[in-house]
Order: structure tokens, then C-alpha cells, then sequence
């Protein structure tokens, strides 16, 4: 308080020198020393009062009943929340301003033009716009070249008036897409009518070719009534031994789009196949038990459900077949009775075959439902595979019975399509 007394004391003379009229001499400090003082208090003043605020907070904070520490850690914790919650609204209003931008730039003739380069590229866009609304003249010119380079197909169609029926003649294919690593295919063509899809052809694989010459003939029975609601599917596929084949392109022609009245023979280019879901063929129960001491091996048919439906009808006529193979050679053959016009049909049939203990590892059972037909071949609806060097649920299977041996073990397997099956039962064989 001394120091301000003092600044107190010199203020005093420094007014009465201006109420005397003092000469200019003595007048002239008068002004500097009255600002001076005046700037100079004012930090005391604030001085003083933040050092009254300070003890009154020290004050406070030793009236609380923790330790130093921990009200420091409480501090640090808060001062960080605060940090956080500011950080996350600058983050948020940046990303509203980054997404606001980039829907002006979209909008076109104003927003962004300016920045990057920006008006330039919306002139090109406007330019390709006005030139079709559609796909640039680059992107149509590569998807013509895409559809060219799979390939194309000449084919025949006839229909015989009074026998009602349809001939489908697979001739040649040129310019096929590669699809193997040496830069060619195994190319080989399915036949089949939509939307039934009961009858399916395949033509001979041809090795290695890129033009294989087919002049191949199927016949498919139709009603010229109901040739209206079909569609000709004509699939062009890469034959692979080990895996899944692979489609190379399709043609498909809406019957009701042709004049049957007269034979036709073309070509056409082949168009990409679609992305088909995998179809659901049905399961199938089974029962497996093993007799080490006997060497007998017993396999149950018990039931079937949600089959694919083969016939016209909606329904199916299925009947399950068994082929008990070793080193990929059949040794016996099973077959169940045929349930009529049913697609959850029930049969709990046993079928019993000798085989050593020895041999078990090589044996694999192949089953399969087939939908029956008086007229023509037997279709096959799905197969499934157990044995040693079986996958999946069929391995699975195989191990809990020969882990529980004079037991029967019952397990659901899902139907899996012939070619699948057959082409894993190949690439077995072929390892050996």
C-alpha cells in the first residue's frame, strides 16, 4: 500500500500546478506525470485485485478434504474433456463444410468451378453431356469391345409343326475368350429352355481352342401353344477338370420373338452371363454305421426335403442312388424305391455292403437324388459325397461313424449340383 500511497501524494501537487497557472516550464510535466500515474495505476489496481481473487481461491481449495494431488488430477482430467468435446466440434463443422462443398461441385455451373482446376473438367463433362446423356463415347467404345471379345456363336433352330417338337443345332463358336493360362479354352455349349430348365444338353468339350466346330443337334418336345412363354438359353462354357466351370458368354432368344415357320441359321455375339445364385437343390438325410469285427458298413436312407421341382406338374418323381467307389472305380451300386409326386419324400432304407476295415479309408460313397422319368433319361436333382477324402459335412460324417463304431450317426448334408461333385471326385482321382 505503500506504493500507491506514494502515487496518491504526487498527483496532489501535480493538479494545483495547473489550477495556479504555473509558467510553461513548470507546466509542461505537469501532463506527462498525470498520465503516467494514470497508466500505472491501473496495473496495481488489477494486481490487486487478481492476488484477492488467487487468495480466495487457494482459500477454498484448502477447505476441500483431499490432497493436492488429487485435485490436480481432477483438474487435468476436466481441462482434457474440455480439449476433447472442443476438438470433436471443429472435426464435425469441418466435415459439414468439406460435404457442403463437394454437393455444390456436384450441382455444377456454380459451385466450385474456380478451385483445381474445376471449370475445366465441368466444360468436358458439359461437352460429353451434350454429346449423349448417357455413356461417354470411351466407355460405349469399351463395352462393344468387352461384348466382341467374348466371342460368338452360330446356331440353328427349327420346329417341326407336326411332331411339336424343337431342334436346336450347336454348329461352331469363333473367337472365343481365353479364359486358361496358355491363352486358350476348353469350350463345350449347354442347351436348355427356360423357364423349366428340365431338359439341359451339353455339347462335346473341345481342348484347347479358341473356334471349336461342334455340329451338334438336340430336340426339345414342346407344344407350339406353349413356345410362347419360352426362352432358348444357349451358355458357352470353359470346361475346367479340377473346379467350378466357368461360363464364357450366352445367348438367349424369347421364343416368341421368332417366325417358326421357317428354319433359322446365325451367328451372334455372345453377351455376358448372368451372376446366377447358387440354386437350391434340396437335402438330404442319411444314417452311416460301421461294424469294424464284421467289416460291414451300413448306409441309410432315411428322408429328403425341399427337393427341386423337375416336372411340369411343380412336383418331382425322386429316387436316391448310392455307388460305393475305391480309387475311383464303382464296386456296388443301391438304389432306393421311386416316391411319387413328392418333394420331401421319406424312404428309411437300408442298404448293407462288406467292406475290411483295411479299405475303409479308400471307399467313398457317392449318393444321388434323381427325379424318375418313364420316357426320357433319369435327371439328376443333387448329389452328395462322404468318405476319408470327402470335405466339409461329408468328412465330418465319415469321422463320427468310424469314431462311434457300431452306432448309427444320422446327419442332414445339402444337395450339391452333379458337375461339382463329379469334378471333385475327378480331381481325387487325378492326384493319385
Amino acid at each position: 500500500m505503500s506504493k500507491w500511497n506514494l502515487f496518491r501524494h504526487q498527483t496532489t501537487p501535480m493538479v494545483a500546478a495547473q489550477t495556479t497557472g504555473a509558467s510553461a516550464l513548470t507546466v509542461t510535466p505537469a501532463p506527462v506525470a498525470l498520465v503516467s500515474t494514470d497508466n500505472s495505476t491501473e496495473p496495481v489496481n488489477k494486481n490487486d485485485a487478481f492476488d484477492e481473487i488467487k487468495n480466495k481461491f487457494l482459500n477454498e481449495i484448502d477447505k476441500i478434504p483431499l490432497p493436492s494431488w488429487a485435485i490436480i488430477a481432477i483438474a487435468v482430467v476436466a481441462a482434457l474433456l474440455i480439449l476433447t468435446c472442443c476438438f470433436c466440434i471443429i472435426k464435425k463443422c469441418c466435415c459439414k463444410k468439406k460435404k457442403n462443398k463437394k454437393g455444390k461441385k456436384g450441382k455444377g455451373d456454380m459451385g466450385m468451378k474456380n478451385l483445381k482446376g474445376g471449370e475445366k473438367q465441368q466444360d468436358e463433362d458439359d461437352e460429353e453431356d451434350d454429346v449423349e446423356p448417357g455413356l461417354t463415347g470411351d466407355e460405349k467404345e469399351e463395352e462393344v469391345k468387352e461384348k466382341e471379345k467374348l466371342g460368338k456363336l452360330q446356331y440353328s433352330i427349327d420346329y417341326d409343326f407336326q411332331e411339336n417338337k424343337l431342334a436346336v443345332g450347336i454348329l461352331q463358336a469363333a473367337d472365343l475368350l481365353s479364359m486358361d493360362s496358355g491363352g486358350t479354352s476348353d469350350p463345350y455349349v449347354k442347351v436348355f429352355v427356360l423357364p423349366d430348365k428340365k431338359k439341359k444338353y451339353d455339347t462335346k468339350v473341345h481342348k484347347k481352342t479358341l473356334n471349336p466346330v461342334f455340329n451338334e443337334s438336340f430336340t426339345f418336345k414342346i407344344p407350339f401353344q406353349e413356345m410362347g412363354g419360352k426362352t432358348l438359353v444357349m451358355s458357352v462354357y470353359d470346361f475346367d477338370r479340377f473346379s467350378k466351370h466357368d461360363v464364357i458368354g450366352e445367348i438367349k432368344i424369347p421364343m416368341n420373338t421368332l417366325d417358326l415357320a421357317k428354319a433359322i441359321e446365325e451367328w451372334r455375339d455372345l453377351d455376358s452371363a448372368d451372376q446366377e445364385e447358387p440354386e437350391k437343390l434340396g437335402d438330404i438325410c442319411i444314417s452311416l454305421r460301421y461294424v469294424p469285427t464284421a467289416g460291414k458298413l451300413t448306409i441309410c436312407i432315411l428322408e429328403a426335403k425341399n427337393l427341386k421341382k423337375m416336372d411340369v406338374g411343380g412336383l418331382s418323381d425322386p429316387y436316391v442312388k448310392i455307388n460305393l467307389l475305391q480309387n475311383g472305380k464303382r464296386l456296388k451300386k443301391k438304389k432306393t424305391t421311386v416316391k411319387k409326386n413328392t418333394l420331401n419324400p421319406y424312404y428309411n432304407e437300408s442298404f448293407s455292403f462288406e467292406i475290411p476295415l483295411e479299405q475303409m479309408q479308400k471307399i467313398q460313397a457317392v449318393i444321388t437324388v434323381l427325379d424318375y422319368d418313364k420316357i426320357g433319361k433319369n435327371d439328376a436333382i443333387g448329389k452328395i459325397w462322404v468318405g476319408s477324402k470327402s470335405t466339409g459335412a461329408g468328412l465330418k460324417h465319415w469321422s463320427d461313424m468310424l469314431a462311434n463304431p457300431r452306432r448309427p450317426i444320422a446327419q442332414w448334408h445339402p444337395l450339391q449340383p452333379e458337375e461339382e461333385v463329379d469334378g471333385a471326385l475327378a480331381a481325387l482321382n487325378a492326384k493319385k
